[in-house]
């Protein structure tokens, strides 16, 4: 969801012709992927290599148009994280204490973050995890828990003494509310909860761990402890720039990204790691005192649940994305995830839903339109886009609509209302067709052609508004748009403006093809062919562990 929400933002910042770098990468650190490592028997090392590689795969078949996908295993990931922890733990922003930690005595190991789950002393979840509540998004620390249980074997931990290096959240306090009060493009959902987090008092984080798998932490005394996950994956992003121009001939044009003030970063994340990008991250760039770009928008997502509970890896609920695209086209489920994206609250994934959203938006309506529009020029005119003869004043007004349409769609993804974008993209194939359905043009090519010329011309237009106007949300769908209309290059490559500018009369376009099947099964018979899907994937080992991206 969050990755797909950002590659949207990203491809149509390139179509408005602005420099855009979308970066990202695999957040392979920390307890989850330890935990994950032990169950299976093999090393974490082992287990991130093989889904990396699967998860780029998957990622590639979903059009993700990422400048560089990379992973926090990356050397110049460990390095930079390594060099500005320092650089925050010289200015006094990190300091040590002892502190009692949960304890497996039967694992012989000190238990962090997933290590132990037990009811959340805030909001009475049962299954929080030692860092964060899932429920309430609480940031936790584990001997907050109340009932805590190894994740590993099951049984009650105890406390034991150990030293750890914590990040000093109140020093940062009033930066970090003054970021957030002014912030005013960042979605409310992520500002509101963030500003009751400062208001309640924030406390010190800390930001290493008793695991072997991680960064280790370069501060002095701290051998044997590594980096927590997430204060060292949001700063990814900066390192994914860094290596992103590290391959070029222009190694400091990184700086461009996060020292300009007139670059703007986006982050997009599901509602339960709010704080860590809008607190945690903001607190790392300003404790550095170096002058960073903080993110410019944070745009959060609620949950998207299955039958009233909460997708999550951990969990095993939800449709994975390989599994997805055992069943349809990665832009049916592009489509969907854009038009019922739960921007201001939680919804629910329904079979019956998809269906509907498929065939009446992106088959009927959508598809519908550009199928028979392309189809009347090619039987009834010989393949060639018609003159405008006669303009009238019903032309005059649907440009209008469509300028105004192209318009708000835009306006809507610059300021992530990507369901409304969405939504507005199939309004515009809705009024082509209500246009062809009040003028019938295959009536008026007998009795008055230049007429109906004129119709299939504006229609032809409306086709390429949608071709370059649906890149972002459906590429593959756009671009198949684009080679039915034979017009130069790729969609891919094209500018916005280009969306509201007429195809030539006399261009020639190809016989068109449909572009969507309508799904003709029902939920039921839907949800038995993911289970066989899901069967035979299984086989295959763990599933991919896709983390939200940003």
């Amino acid at each position: 969801m969050q990755c797909l929400s950002a590659d949207v933002v990203a491809r149509y910042f390139r179509l408005k012709g602005q420099v855009t770098l979308f970066v990202s990468g695999s957040d392979e650190h920390g307890t989850p992927t330890e935990v994950e490592a032990v169950k299976l028997g093999i090393s974490p090392k082992q287990l991130t290599d093989k889904n990396h590689e699967e998860i780029v795969a998957v990622f590639r078949k979903w059009g993700f148009s990422f400048d560089n996908y990379t992973r926090t295993e990356n050397p110049i990931h460990k390095q930079f994280v390594q060099q500005h922890l320092m650089k925050i733990y010289d200015r006094g922003y990190i300091f040590t204490q002892e502190t009692e930690m949960l304890y497996c005595e039967k694992c012989d190991r000190f238990l962090p973050d997933r290590y132990v789950e037990g009811k959340c002393p805030y909001c009475g979840y049962e299954r929080a995890r030692g860092d964060q509540c899932e429920q309430c998004g609480r940031l936790l620390e584990t001997n907050l828990l109340i009932e805590p249980h190894c994740t590993i074997c099951g049984s009650k931990p105890v406390n034991k003494k150990t030293m750890h290096w914590y990040f000093d959240l109140p020093k940062l306090s009033h930066q970090i509310k003054t970021y957030l009060e002014e912030n005013k493009q960042m979605s409310s959902n992520a500002r509101n909860f963030s500003l009751n987090l400062v208001e309640e008092g924030l406390k010190p984080r800390a930001i290493t761990r008793d695991i072997s798998w991680g960064i280790p932490a370069p501060f002095p005394g701290a051998e044997n402890k590594s980096i927590y996950v997430w204060f060292e994956a949001v700063l990814g992003y900066l390192s994914a720039t860094i290596e992103y121009f590290q391959r070029t001939d222009k190694p400091e044009q990184w700086k461009e990204y996060w020292f300009n003030k007139k670059s703007k970063v986006f982050c997009f994340i599901g509602k339960d790691n709010i704080p860590f990008h809008t607190i945690i991250l903001p607190a790392l760039l300003i404790a550095s005192g170096e002058g960073y770009n903080l993110p410019w928008n944070v745009s959060t997502t609620e949950f998207l649940q299955i039958k009233g509970e909460k997708i999550s890896k951990s969990q095993k609920i939800g449709i994975w994305s390989d599994e997805a695209l055992e069943l349809f086209p990665a832009d049916y489920w592009r489509f969907y995830l854009m038009a019922t994206r739960p921007e201001t609250k939680d919804s629910n994934f329904s079979w019956d839903l998809f269906i509907e959203r498929i065939n009446s938006d992106l088959n009927d309506t959508f598809g519908n339109f550009i199928h028979r529009t392309l189809t009347f020029i090619n039987t009834q005119l010989n393949g060639q886009i018609p003159e405008l003869k006669r303009p009238d004043e019903d032309a005059d007004q649907m440009l209008s609509v469509l300028k105004e349409k192209v318009d708000t769609i835009a306006n809507d993804i610059e300021n992530c209302r990507l369901q409304s974008a969405t939504n507005t993209l199939v309004s515009i194939s809705r009024l082509g067709n209500q246009f062809l359905n009040e003028k019938e043009p295959w009536k008026l090519i007998k009795t008055d052609p230049a007429k109906a010329a004129n119709i299939f011309n504006l229609a032809a237009q409306i086709v390429k508004t949608l071709a370059i106007v649906s890149e972002p949300f459906i590429p593959f769908s756009a671009e198949e748009i684009w080679k039915n209309l034979q017009l130069p290059g790729t969609v891919h490559e094209q500018n916005w403006s280009e969306a509201l500018k007429p195809v030539p009369p006399g261009h020639k376009i190809l016989k068109p093809k449909p572009l969507f099947k309508k799904i003709d099964v029902d939920d039921q018979e839907l949800a038995r062919r993911l289970e066989k899907v899901r069967d035979s994937t299984s086989k295959a080992g763990p599933k991919l562990d896709v983390d939200s991206c940003s």
